[in-house]
């Protein structure tokens, strides 16, 4: 019993072989893609041998899709020397000649890198590309080294506009294509990503960079945020204009008439009292201070919010006056 049923499974499977797999001479291909412009016996044909180089059909234009019927191609086939060509079961088969597709933003970076060729003082990034008019997409020959080249270049620098006459690789030759536009030089500086008040202290988060026309960015902008984070606002700022050092100042760490803390540092020893700023103070100003035991001004440095050190000698004994250790 397991003998015939071993049998019938050996029948099965071989019933199951396709023509195609079972033929060992040449097989024709349903689909084709080719970048030539002559389809040949070796591109229908699997296992075309001596032939495979002998021409049948030319090729669709570029980015073009056309079928030929399976009969054609066999009789073909057979008079160019391929006796066991044959159809195969097929009834057409599907011809694709392949492009190399170039869309308008493919476009804007040969442009960028053409303008950048000529001047060593610009890359591709720095450049912002418009054209005029969007063109459509093109569909050039891959098999060409240059399928697009930038054959003339004319660009203006001071208002940037650009026109740049390509060739195109095609089915009849190299056509010319010409384009227009701007041409932007680009620069990333830090800008806010969000409204800062007067007074108020900058943060990392409240900032973020920009990229933007060269044009409409002041001399000395900030590139670098560690400039500015922890400065504060001189005036109000809105959010995405370009920053200046300008723009900032050191923090006012004691405001005039503040009560602050007096320190005086000695060997051995530290001494505190109460004062009263005369001035607004940023961190590591010299400002002059009351001691509001004593009623006698001293300088000292702002170390923090409502903190000040005593450094002028001559003024330690009036600032021991009422002080406590």
């Amino acid at each position: 019993m397991l003998r015939l049923i071993a049998l019938a499974a050996c029948m099965l499977a071989a019933l199951a072989v396709t023509p195609v797999q079972a033929k060992s001479g040449p097989v024709l291909r349903s689909e084709i893609s080719t970048l030539a412009e002559i389809v040949t016996v070796g591109d229908f044909y699997q296992s075309a041998g001596a032939y495979a180089s002998v021409p049948l059909f030319q090729a669709p234009d570029i980015g073009v899709t056309g079928s030929v019927p399976a009969e054609d191609v066999a009789r073909r086939a057979r008079a160019a020397g391929l006796t066991g060509a044959g159809t195969d079961g097929l009834s057409a088969v599907t011809v694709h000649r392949r492009a190399e597709i170039f869309d308008a933003e493919r476009l804007k970076r040969l442009s960028a890198a053409a303008l950048a060729e000529r001047d060593a003082s610009l890359t591709i990034a720095d450049l912002d590309i418009s054209f005029f008019r969007d063109p459509a997409p093109l569909q050039a020959d891959p098999a060409d080294m240059e399928p697009v080249r930038v054959d003339q270049v004319l660009w203006s620098r001071n208002d940037g506009r650009f026109t740049l006459t390509f060739s195109v690789a095609g089915p009849r030759g190299r056509q010319p294509l010409t384009l227009s536009g701007y041409a932007r030089e680009m620069v990333e500086v830090a800008v806010l990503a969000r409204p800062l008040s007067r007074g108020n202290i900058l943060k990392a988060e409240d900032l973020t960079v920009a990229r933007l026309p060269i044009q409409q960015v002041p001399a000395r902008s900030v590139v670098d945020i560690t400039e500015v984070v922890g400065l504060a606002a001189r005036v109000n700022m809105r959010p995405n204009s370009p920053l200046t050092r300008t723009n900032f100042e050191r923090p006012v760490l004691v405001t005039r008439n503040e009560k602050v803390t007096l320190t005086l540092q000695m060997p051995g020893m530290r001494l505190t009292t109460r004062g009263q700023a005369m001035e607004d103070g940023s961190q590591g100003d010299i400002i002059d201070i009351m001691n509001l035991e004593s009623r006698r001004i001293v300088t000292a440095e702002v170390v923090s919010r409502g903190q000040v050190r005593i450094l002028s000698p001559a003024a330690r004994v009036a600032s021991l006056e009422g002080a406590v250790e």
